[in-house]
């Protein structure tokens, strides 16, 4: 199957620039995570502006490693201090937007061994951060909604097992919503294999670092409000592939103010 439905198309910060696919039209996609000068959680989702909000990340997991999650300055996981963010987590959910943990990024340690170190990934997965159960959860109680794959390292095997186990916990009353972050030459030399399964609802392609196929002007980082309101979005808004912008991050986007001027526009 091609990758599901609309294309959200994104520009980021200096960091990460996206293109986001996903099944409804004009959403905004957030990450946030890495600069604990960018608010809270509950804060990024008051604005409203946001539709999805990536956790970022967890960069530590697979080849039997502890998996452990890094918020940077939010929280700390190491004496269980991110369970707080339990109530940020459902008040976001609370106003239509989903919570979406995104594995990897540019630094960490994770790769897959196998098949079976795969489902042993999903399985931690599903238990600690989605309708799973454990003692250990490191937001506590609260589900979210799916799981990113910003996959930047390691090695390019086993990334589509991982994506057929989770899609397995997918119930009826619940989705496990799978998403991506690949890079925009074609295919993606990591997660490539994974995105032939069909199982994504949401790609969201880095443009960043990509002089082949990334907006050259957006000096900044982001392509700037007028292009990306006056060229960019109306030649591609009649894509059936369309589903809105996601960016990186939250932090850059307070000090730009982006979403706010192009949420009318998306």
């Amino acid at each position: 199957m091609a990758i599901k439905s609309a294309i959200l198309l994104a520009f980021a910060t200096s960091v990460i620039l996206v293109l986001v696919t996903s099944i409804d039209a004009g959403d905004i996609a957030i990450y946030w995570g890495q600069n604990s000068d960018e608010g809270t959680l509950a804060e990024t989702c008051a604005t409203r502006n946001y539709d999805f909000v990536n956790l970022a990340f967890l960069p530590t997991f697979g080849n039997g490693q502890t998996p452990m999650i890094n918020l940077a300055g939010h929280c700390d996981p190491y004496s269980n201090g991110c369970t707080n963010l339990s109530s940020d987590i459902k008040s976001c959910q609370a106003q239509g937007i989903k919570v979406i943990l995104s594995l990897g990024g540019g630094a960490g340690s994770y790769y897959l061994a196998s098949s079976d170190d795969a489902r042993h990934v999903a399985t931690y997965l599903w238990n600690n951060f989605l309708g799973g159960q454990s003692a250990s959860r490191p937001f506590g109680d609260a589900i979210l909604d799916g799981i990113d794959f910003d996959i930047e390292g390691g090695t390019n095997q086993h990334w589509d097992d991982l994506a057929k186990y989770l899609s397995g916990y997918s119930q009826r009353s619940k989705k496990v919503y799978l998403t991506a972050a690949p890079q925009c030459p074609f295919p993606d030399a990591w997660v490539g294999g994974a995105l032939k399964t069909g199982l994504f609802d949401y790609v969201w392609v880095q443009f960043y670092n990509n002089p082949q196929c990334q907006y050259t002007d957006a000096g900044s980082g982001f392509i700037p409000v007028s292009d990306l309101t006056s060229q960019v979005l109306p030649a591609i808004k009649g894509s059936v592939m369309y589903g809105g912008v996601m960016l990186w991050s939250k932090y850059y986007d307070d000090q730009t103010g982006y979403s706010s001027a192009i949420r009318n526009d998306v």
